[in-house]
């Protein structure tokens, strides 16, 4: 098998880990294998938008979702290190509101999977980070929703040094209270 999926606090939200080969020289995993997905998790997903960014350090994106065709997410580092932040936002979940943060980077080469329903942010907290990530959905701008970063009743404990950067859209969404959830 490809990887493992280990279940985090939000047992929706899965951490992969790979089987890496290799040694100080070089190594080789498999980021990602239908079967070994399907076996490991037991989610008959498919994927049909695959994304990249690339961010500076204290760069805080999110937390954002899609209120129609929501969309789940396979996510993982490809340089540098990022806090990648899951809420939980479907009202009848035992875990609503509730909120993961898992460190993923190029050295620990995990990934986590995000289901639909779950908003989705990370911060950087490396000098820089690329970060890709397949999405089970298409990108709908008009159904892109921003629960803010900072809310309180969510209570996300980001790790960053002072305030973190943000784009314009992050730094007015709405907070818990007010946001579309997931029925």
């Amino acid at each position: 098998m490809a990887y493992t999926a280990t279940p985090t606090v939000l047992p929706e939200v899965l951490i992969m880990e790979p089987k890496v080969f290799g040694d100080a020289c070089d190594f080789f995993f498999e980021s990602f294998n239908q079967r070994d997905f399907q076996q490991a998790t037991g989610l008959d997903v498919t994927f049909v938008q695959k994304n990249h960014s690339k961010s500076s350090q204290w760069v805080l994106s999110g937390l954002h979702y899609q209120i129609q065709h929501p969309q789940g997410k396979l996510v993982r580092v490809t340089q540098g290190t990022v806090v990648d932040v899951a809420v939980d936002m479907r009202r009848l979940s035992s875990n609503f509101g509730k909120w993961v943060g898992v460190e993923l980077s190029a050295d620990n080469k995990r990934q986590l999977w995000g289901p639909p329903g779950f908003a989705h942010g990370f911060v950087v907290t490396s000098e820089s980070a690329e970060f890709l990530y397949k999405t089970t959905d298409y990108w709908y701008p008009k159904h892109k929703r921003s629960l803010l970063w900072c809310d309180l009743s969510v209570g996300v404990q980001w790790p960053v040094d002072g305030e973190p950067k943000l784009a314009s859209k992050d730094a007015v969404g709405k907070i818990f209270g007010e946001a579309e959830i997931f029925e």
